[in-house]
Parts: C-alpha cells; structure tokens; sequence
C-alpha cells in the first residue's frame, strides 16, 4: 500500500547501525541486508529533501554511563570491554548534513536532543529502520508514539536478535504504534 509523505514534515531514523551491532546475528535478515537497504532508502530521503537521522549507542570508557539496573539476562558481562570500534557507525552509510544521535540505553529519545533536533526542524513524520526490531527500533517507536510523532516502521529495514521476538513485535505490537510498511511503498509529494 503507497505512502506519500511531505518530505519538510518527515525525518528517517537508523537505529544501531554500527559496527558492534550490525555483525551480530540476526533474523529475518542478517545486518549486512539492513544495512544495504538502509543505505538506499537513506539516499532516496535524502534526495527528498527530507532528514535522515543516525543513531548509535556507545558509552564512556569508565562505562559509567551505560545502565546498571540489575536484570535476569544482562546482554553483555559488564566487566566485559567492549570492542575498539564497536560504537562506529558502518561505512559509507553518514553523509555531510545527517543528523547524528548517540544513545546511551535501547531507546533514542531518553537522554538525547532527539525529540528537540526533530520539532526545531517541523518534524511530524519518522519512518524507523535498524536493528534490534525488538529492542533499540521498540524503544524508539515507543518513546515517539508518546511523544505524539507519526510513525511508520520499514520493517524490510529491520532485523530482531531473535526471528520469533522480530515478527511478534510486527504482528501484535507494532500495529498499536505505527504503521508499518515496505521501503518500496514510501513516496514523496
């Protein structure tokens, strides 16, 4: 189903495509195809007119800013370093006038200049790609959804940790917070 959009009114927003994450395992997709498709759909957004935001996540050296708060399943040993360039976003994807956003936890509003960044520019719209499905592009929407914003997830833009928790989050959550579509059904007006 198209989806024109007014591209003043709209920004994309890449979630995680760094070095670090885009090497994990993934599913429906591997990061390697996110990442070809967000570099596409990136360049058409651009060419629009409209914003394209670049999130990543990355911590201080101390790692004093990284969360702390005890859970069942940590996603990686704290006392565990992380790799040199882990937080780098993957080649070739930034561009000269791309706003970059760096996070600090699963979710690209808390903590940052985001939703300012966003509203200063007249941003409504965010179309959201990136990876993890149910965790950094969850978070995100989340947090837009609440802040009153438009949002359409690509779901060809996005791959889960987990195939089964990637398609849940589509088929039963998504739909209460956005729309989702195919990079191919969005236009410009």
């Amino acid at each position: 189903m198209p989806h024109t959009l007014d591209p003043h009114r709209t920004a994309l927003i890449l979630i995680d495509l760094q070095e670090g994450i885009v090497s994990l395992p993934t599913a429906p997709r591997s990061g390697a195809e996110v990442v070809a498709a967000s570099k596409i759909v990136a360049e058409r957004f651009r060419h629009a007119g409209a914003v394209v935001v670049l999130v990543n996540v990355a911590f201080a050296a101390d790692g004093k800013d990284a969360l702390s708060a005890p859970v069942d399943k940590p996603l990686h040993d704290p006392n565990t370093s992380l790799p040199a360039h882990w937080a780098e976003l993957v080649p070739d994807l930034a561009r000269e006038g791309d706003l970059r956003v760096t996070k600090h936890q699963w979710g690209a509003f808390y903590g940052t200049d985001l939703d300012l960044q966003l509203r200063r520019r007249g941003i409504n719209t965010i179309v959201l790609g990136g990876i993890a499905t149910n965790m950094g592009v969850e978070s995100t929407a989340r947090a837009a959804h609440e802040h009153g914003y438009h949002v359409i997830i690509l779901e060809d833009l996005t791959a889960g940790l987990d195939e089964e928790m990637h398609h849940f989050a589509f088929q039963r959550l998504f739909p209460h917070l956005a729309r989702i579509r195919q990079s191919n059904e969005i236009q410009f007006s």
